[in-house]
């Protein structure tokens, strides 16, 4: 069996520091002294999110598929970190780039495209992901020489985690009995829940989920009505709901305890790890921190109080 993408020809310049991150230890912060909880820290790849792996992938499997040249523009549905790790590869390796994304995203996504040349295309904030993803489909439709990748449909989105994010975990953590991740495009999910199964049947995969009418907008509830194709319910073990105010609440204190300066769907999944130690015993959860914090500072989210900015943040998009 092949244990890795064949991507020698993605060694230039920061492409050959996308993954292979780092794995901490947050054990303190359970409530059972027999669960261990761990986080793999993806806001050290190159753009500081797990997306930068999803994007290698992408683009990757395209050009060997024959799908883009250089000079064509790709074309992509995003709430900012895949429309980043698309626009920095594009980039170094000559592509345009247009990210559709919705207008609620924080200004310093918008910045870091920019910053790579990328075009962005706002659609409606109140719609979140989903409106992004039609308005991408509608556009890229009446323009049939783009290429648009859709990470939501695009099976390199589990491939770049089973070869990569999967097997990483597993040489790290050989022990591991639970693994947690948000629901998003289901990619994390599925790709490293496949390479983990593989090894152990027994590995609990576990979706961290938002309640359906949360005001925490991003971490996807499959209740809003778009399961993306490449996400296979059957496949998680369990789906544990958190609230906005719990994911704000572990965000900041992770910081305050470890020094760990994450994303707020970070906080989200650390939230579903610590409820879960309550109930295991003798059990090594391993998490993923989906990137760093620095793309949301100027929410104010680490220096308020959630009830300072709980009207603030309704329709904002912080996966």
């Amino acid at each position: 069996m092949k244990t890795r993408l064949n991507i020698d020809n993605f060694s230039i310049g920061q492409l050959k520091n996308i993954g292979n991150t780092s794995l901490v230890d947050l054990s303190s912060l359970s409530q059972n002294t027999s669960v261990k909880i761990y986080a793999k820290l993806e806001g050290e790849n190159p753009t500081g999110s797990i997306k930068d792996r999803v994007a290698k992938c992408l683009i990757f499997d395209a050009e060997k598929e024959g799908k883009i040249t250089p000079g064509q523009t790709i074309i992509e549905p995003t709430s900012g970190n895949t429309g980043i790790g698309l626009a920095m590869i594009s980039k170094i390796k000559g592509y345009k780039m247009i990210a559709v994304m919705p207008d609620s995203v924080s200004q310093e996504r918008v910045s870091l495209l920019k910053s790579f040349g990328a075009e962005i295309i706002f659609s409606d904030g109140k719609e979140g992901t989903n409106g992004s993803i039609k308005l991408a489909q509608k556009i890229s439709s009446e323009n049939p020489e783009y290429f648009m990748p859709f990470q939501y449909g695009n099976q390199a989105s589990i491939k770049a985690h089973y070869y990569t994010t999967g097997l990483e975990i597993a040489k790290q953590m050989p022990d591991i009995t639970h693994f947690v991740a948000g629901l998003g495009t289901g990619g994390t999910l599925m790709g490293v829940g496949k390479r983990l199964k593989e090894i152990n049947d027994s590995i609990k995969i576990i979706a961290t989920a938002p309640h359906p009418d949360d005001v925490v907008q991003g971490l996807r509830s499959i209740e809003h009505g778009y399961i993306p194709p490449i996400l296979d319910l059957d496949k998680l073990d369990g789906r544990i709901m958190v609230e906005a105010e719990e994911s704000f609440f572990w965000t900041k204190k992770v910081m305050e305890t470890h020094g760990l300066f994450v994303g707020v769907s970070s906080g989200a999944t650390l939230a579903t790890c610590v409820k879960m130690s309550k109930r295991l015993d003798n059990a090594n959860i391993v998490t993923i921190f989906a990137d760093g914090g620095w793309k949301y500072l100027s929410s104010g989210i680490y220096e308020k109080d959630f009830s300072e900015i709980a009207n603030d943040i309704d329709g904002k998009v912080w996966w």
